[in-house]
């Protein structure tokens, strides 16, 4: 007499089960740690489903953490665009001059590090390259969608109507996009040795990507219109939307 088999359709198991990180506290001893929730069991530890697996977390559940002193949020932008707009209590540490240790003595026993940028792309960035506090039991995420997200959900920023308008790294675009332009103008209908113009200001991306330093950059924010006036910062965005004198 044969077993008696289950009837209907076998049942499927998704090839890659959804996996959701979720940046946690523990109660007993202060320290974040990173857990997982799935539909199916995990076997393993997952960052989650932020760019290039870096873990991301919500402006929403952000703000929490950063009101109840559970993390610390750091602004990996350019001084410029931290001058301008920023989220309150965030401290700057530019991706071109990011320093972990740094960050990491700026952590209380038991914070986790918040990362943000405009938009998120440079935050994970950040995060990639502190992956060596997550080694030490440090949670490090990226705040997703960066501070756009951050005004999208109506939260306060505080801003500087005097900083300039127009970030560094768009000038140095701007002017170098307006050089090899005009290098290649005059190379076709003056000298073909003006080819040096557009053929100097590539070297110079290549040099900049491969060091990290931008030496047009240095020069350009240091232009009296780029100089930053200390003046007292008014609220805009989010809820709020005064605008300083």
């Amino acid at each position: 007499m044969e077993p008696t088999r289950p009837v209907g359709p076998p049942m499927e198991c998704a090839d890659t089960p959804t996996v959701i990180a979720l940046l946690s506290s523990d109660t007993t001893t202060g320290n974040n740690i990173m857990t997982t929730a799935s539909q199916n069991p995990p076997t393993s530890q997952s960052l989650g489903n932020g760019s290039g697996g870096v873990a991301e977390i919500a402006p929403s559940e952000a703000q929490r953490r950063l009101q109840q002193a559970q993390s610390i949020l750091v602004d990996v932008r350019e001084p410029d665009e931290h001058a301008r707009e920023r989220i309150a209590g965030s401290r700057l540490m530019s991706l071109s001059r990011f320093d972990r240790e740094q960050v990491a003595t700026w952590i209380k026993p038991g914070q986790s590090v918040i990362l943000h940028c405009r938009s998120g792309r440079r935050s994970a960035d950040a995060c990639r390259m502190a992956a060596s506090l997550v080694d030490r039991g440090i949670a490090v995420v990226s705040l997703a969608g960066g501070i756009e997200a951050w005004k999208a959900a109506s939260l306060p920023v505080s801003c500087d109507a005097r900083a300039p308008g127009i970030s560094i790294m768009r000038q140095v675009q701007l002017v170098i996009g307006a050089c090899v332009l005009t290098g290649c103008a005059l190379a076709w209908f003056v000298d073909p040795r003006f080819i040096a113009v557009p053929a100097f200001f590539g070297a110079g991306l290549a040099f900049a990507g491969a060091t990290g330093t931008c030496a047009l950059a240095s020069v350009i924010g240091s232009m009296p219109w780029n100089r930053i006036v200390p003046s007292g910062g008014s609220c805009c965005g989010g809820v709020s939307n005064n605008k300083g004198v």
